[in-house]
């Protein structure tokens, strides 16, 4: 069992990362994020960084080394990580490559409870999920052909080629998926409507199911 991390957010890991590299200001840490596109897999915005540095520094993670003044800016604190910090990031990264963590995915989520929807509804919106992720792989690639093109090292657009092969992923499960709605795997025709093939009523009855014996009563009355 692993020990219990003194930060959990992915956004000091970023913060301990870069200060490691070289001390930086909170504002410089911003910018060197949003350049390397690491906001792609890490949650940025100014209010939390703020917050991460506060809470990296009173955990003696990270120490001011100056301030700075550009021109008419505010003076601006530079950190960098403390022999503790430097221990931290590497035990983190550890942790995170050894051991496959429990990652609660809200597209699966959704996968999990589709049964509440008809397939006819489901089917159009898995198709429109295509179309959004073939643009994200069509921007993920390209962003790391820029990469390649500029110079970056293969090594520094790992996290970009993981994402890609994780939309990768999805997307074919979206088409097998999809074909097992078509060739009648997964449905069924039931007094012309599609439905899903369920075997073991006594498991659950779908919200999809609720519906349409909802919408059977209401013809019955009139």
């Amino acid at each position: 069992m692993m020990a219990k991390r003194k930060m959990s957010n992915l956004l000091a890991l970023a913060v301990l990362s870069l200060l490691t590299e070289r001390p930086m200001h909170p504002y410089e840490i911003s910018s060197v994020m949003k350049q390397r596109e690491l906001s792609t897999v890490i949650k940025l915005n100014y209010s939390s960084l703020y917050s991460v540095m506060e809470t990296l520094q009173r955990e003696g993670l990270i120490v001011p080394v100056e301030t700075q003044r550009e021109g008419r800016y505010p003076e601006r604190t530079v950190y960098t990580t403390t022999e503790a910090g430097r221990s931290e990031l590497f035990d983190w990264l550890r942790a995170l490559l050894r051991q496959p963590m429990t990652e609660y995915s809200q597209f699966a989520a959704g996968l999990a409870f589709l049964g509440n929807l008809s397939p006819t509804e489901v089917v159009a919106l898995l198709e429109e999920h295509s179309r959004h992720l073939k643009k994200q792989m069509r921007d993920t690639q390209g962003s790391i052909e820029r990469g390649l093109q500029i110079g970056v090292d293969r090594l520094f657009l790992t996290e970009d080629r993981y994402m890609l092969a994780l939309l990768e992923a999805r997307l074919t499960f979206i088409q097998q998926f999809l074909l097992e709605v078509s060739d009648g795997t997964l449905t069924e025709m039931r007094d012309g409507k599609l439905v899903w093939r369920v075997t073991r009523l006594d498991l659950a009855l779908l919200g999809s199911e609720m519906q349409q014996e909802h919408d059977s009563t209401e013809d019955n009355e009139i």
